[in-house]
């Protein structure tokens, strides 16, 4: 079988102005499948809106937003799910804040039934996912939904040795620390710069990789442009593109239960 060209995302964050670049460039590059590694809200100010695509595009009967199809995706439950569907309560104040912002905007903003769809589609996503060729999580293999990676912990070899330990196939995708890097089993780290690749990964014993593909909607390496990866089942490839984090910045300022912080940090990629 041959492995769908597969756009993997994450930390959407309610970040349109970002998300539609993103898709655009993705589907102009051929991308045929979808996956999503949480975060689709939390943030920014249109949770709903990011919602209703990841809910058209990372589903088994997935399709673009004009109907033309593409393969199965799927998405994954992140922490600030999580804190939707239970507590909010070990976030910081500014993060709090955005999730129970959110809470009521899913639930009443796009009218009662609707909300509901939107509960539903939540409480069902799960923490980690495995395909074929790939496992797929949120934080790490190893606790999926709240433990970050971040390049320093290339470092800690109980850390990683634990997270490979963990992975249920030769690579898996990640998200949460909105920083792009590869972590390979023998202790290399690599953290794209820039639109690099394709490149192999050359899986295999002892060359297994977690791969962070970055955050569409908030990146946090000093650069603001958006981050995702397309990987091919053997190759990777790191996209970043501009897109207007000045507009994304307005429509939450506009929304008063929203901290100016969270605006303020787009332009700064922190």
């Amino acid at each position: 079988m041959t492995y769908p060209r597969t756009a993997v995302i994450s930390d959407l964050h309610g970040n349109m102005p970002a998300l539609e670049v993103c898709l655009a460039d993705a589907r102009e590059r051929g991308v045929t499948r979808v996956v999503c590694c949480g975060d689709v809200v939390g943030y920014g100010a249109q949770p709903r809106e990011a919602l209703d695509l990841v809910m058209r595009l990372c589903v088994p009967a997935a399709s673009w937003p004009d109907g033309a199809p593409l393969a199965p995706g799927l998405c994954l439950r992140g922490n600030h799910e999580e804190a939707l569907l239970s507590s909010a309560e070990d976030f910081n104040p500014k993060a709090r804040a955005a999730i129970d912002w959110t809470r009521q905007e899913i639930s009443e903003g796009g009218g009662r039934e609707r909300g509901y769809d939107y509960w539903d589609f939540l409480g069902d996503l799960l923490p980690a996912q495995v395909d074929d060729v790939a496992m797929f999580a949120h934080g790490s293999p190893r606790e999926p939904v709240r433990e970050y990676l971040l390049p320093r912990d290339i470092t800690d070899p109980a850390k990683m040795r634990g997270c490979f330990e963990a992975m249920r196939r030769d690579v898996c995708f990640v998200g949460h620390s909105h920083v792009a890097a590869v972590y390979y089993e023998d202790g290399r780290l690599y953290q794209p710069k820039d639109t690099e690749g394709p490149y192999s990964l050359d899986l295999g014993p002892g060359r297994r990789a977690i791969v962070n593909v970055g955050s569409v909607g908030q990146p946090r390496d000093g650069d603001p442009r958006l981050s995702y990866v397309i990987f091919d089942g053997a190759t990777v490839q790191f996209v970043r593109l501009d897109y207007d984090h000045e507009a994304a910045a307005a429509r939450i300022r506009a929304v008063p239960d929203l901290p100016d912080y969270l605006a303020d940090r787009l332009a700064q990629g922190r």
